[in-house]
């Protein structure tokens, strides 16, 4: 798959994406830690039956952007419910280690 490339029109932002990029991270778990600068978001991975996961991305933003992004999120799950229903709804973290209802691993 050859680099995507949005093309400008206007004011418009030209933006690229490679193959490697466009593959994704898978995240199933993220922890997000603040200063009054700066916003840092890890997504992790964890996976069943192992004591260590690991952080397989991690996002800074600014305050600004933060909320900017959690605005764009909160719309796009309402979209999403729309379309799909409700997200089933869990209040609290996960619990660590997260269960993934398989048999636990033994050497």
């Amino acid at each position: 798959m050859a680099d995507e490339k949005q093309q400008p029109q206007g004011n418009q932002l030209s933006i690229e994406l490679n193959e490697e990029i466009a593959e994704g991270v898978y995240s199933n778990l993220a922890i997000i830690t603040h200063s009054p600068a700066e916003f840092v978001i890890d997504f992790i991975k964890v996976m069943p039956g192992m004591p260590k996961a690991k952080v397989k991305s991690r996002v800074v933003l600014t305050p600004e952007h933060a909320k900017r992004f959690m605005r764009a999120l909160q719309d796009n799950i309402s979209k999403y419910e729309q379309e799909h229903g409700p997200i089933k709804h869990t209040d609290g973290p996960p619990p660590l280690p997260m269960n993934f209802g398989g048999p636990t691993a033994q050497a």
